[in-house]
């Protein structure tokens, strides 16, 4: 079917594939993000119970390496912030480009209606699919 269309049509759909493919990848490393958000608030949780003279270890690549209760509670507050951020950060590039999608998606429609073009900035679509 995007034999029959207008360059400037097939130009647009390949815009909305690539803006779909993006939208993709940010909920997926939305999602990664919130998982170890997660994981990160759990693990502080969990460190109220334990007892401060405790030997504790932390993980780095695969080795265990022995730390102290102040600096465990530190760290996981740090990656708990930073995480934080990025979920923050994830969620309005997501949400930015889902409504470039919108947008794009409106202006397809238009355009394939007969409109040649994008209508007014807020005209409401006409229907269709």
């Amino acid at each position: 079917m995007q034999g029959n269309l207008p360059p400037e049509a097939q130009e647009k759909i390949e815009e909305l594939q690539d803006l779909q493919e993006t939208t993709e990848q940010l909920a997926a490393q939305k999602g990664q993000a919130e998982t170890s958000l997660n994981e990160a608030k759990t693990a502080l949780e969990a460190l109220e119970d334990i007892d401060e003279d405790a030997t504790m270890y932390r993980e780095i690549g695969e080795l265990l390496v022995r730390t102290d209760y102040a600096e465990a509670e530190e760290s996981l507050e740090e990656k708990t912030d930073s995480l934080e951020v990025r979920v923050e950060q994830l969620e309005k590039r997501e949400e930015r480009t889902r409504e470039q999608f919108e947008e794009l998606q409106e202006e397809l429609q238009q355009m394939l209606q007969g409109g040649g073009g994008p209508m007014g900035p807020g005209g409401p679509g006409a229907g269709g699919e």
